[in-house]
């Protein structure tokens, strides 16, 4: 999916159509985001952990190009909220509404 990182106006009357709240739309999609985000952090210490010395030597910090162009890749990513309202607007967001039965509500 390609995600725009850039900054969009979003029209909050669609937003809160998809819940009936505004407020419930933004709390699934951040709570979107939060797994995206996450998700994102796991892969990267996974890839990074490949290049972990115990011997911090400035020279080989300056000679790693490919862990320098994983991080390049990673930081022009879109932003997790860009990607959670997205796919929140989109319908891929499979969210539970347990407030009636006094829990809270969860992006899955």
């Amino acid at each position: 999916m390609a995600v725009n990182p850039s900054i969009i106006t979003r029209d909050t009357d669609k937003l809160a159509g998809k819940t009936g709240n505004i407020y419930k739309s933004v709390y699934i999609a951040s709570q979107r985001a939060k797994q995206v985000s996450q998700s994102t952090k796991e892969e990267l210490t996974g890839k990074l952990a490949e290049f972990a010395s115990n011997v911090d030597n400035l020279e080989e910090i300056f000679e790693n190009r490919e862990q320098i162009e994983i991080s390049k890749f990673y930081e022009r990513q879109p932003k997790p909220t860009s990607v959670a309202l997205e796919e929140f607007m989109e319908d891929e967001v499979l969210f539970r509404d347990k407030t009636e039965d006094g829990s809270s509500m969860t992006a899955v």
